[in-house]
């Protein structure tokens, strides 16, 4: 059964934590896939995983890079899961996807936009309905990762 995990960004952006979560993914030997709402968003964030540090990247591909079964992160604006992923990451628009098949879904919302929130809040509800184990986590003040109750 998978892990639901919802991320309330409230202290850093998006762009500043997905970089951090997608290393611990990797370190762990799991493969990711990163949805999210809108292409213009995907080459975003494209840029950001070769760019975010200046002594490393983050190995990924999109549909255009071609053989996704190759890519350890995979960027995609559908529910696909083309390089068979441990983890989805769903960001800025991705609609909850169905949970089978993955150890962990992030669901990460930006707690400054209203309409993030609201469609984070429906989202839980649905998976709160499901039988998957949710975790809510938010950041303190020192910027560190608590689980909420």
């Amino acid at each position: 059964m998978a892990e639901i995990w919802f991320y309330h960004l409230e202290r850093q952006t998006l762009d500043q934590v997905l970089p951090n979560l997608l290393e611990r993914t990797l370190e762990r030997g799991w493969r990711a896939v990163v949805q999210a709402g809108s292409k213009a968003r995907l080459e975003a964030i494209d840029n950001l995983l070769w760019t975010y540090n200046d002594q490393s990247f983050l190995p990924h591909g999109m549909k255009r890079d071609g053989d996704p079964a190759l890519q350890p992160v995979y960027l995609t604006e559908d529910d696909s899961n083309p390089n068979a992923s441990d983890v989805r990451f769903l960001i800025e628009g991705a609609e909850m996807v169905e949970a089978e098949g993955y150890q962990r879904i992030v669901y990460l919302f930006d707690g400054a936009d209203e309409a993030a929130r609201a469609q984070a809040r429906a989202a839980w509800a649905q998976v709160k309905a499901s039988t998957h184990e949710t975790t809510y986590w938010r950041q303190s003040e020192a910027r560190r990762w608590e689980k909420q109750q």
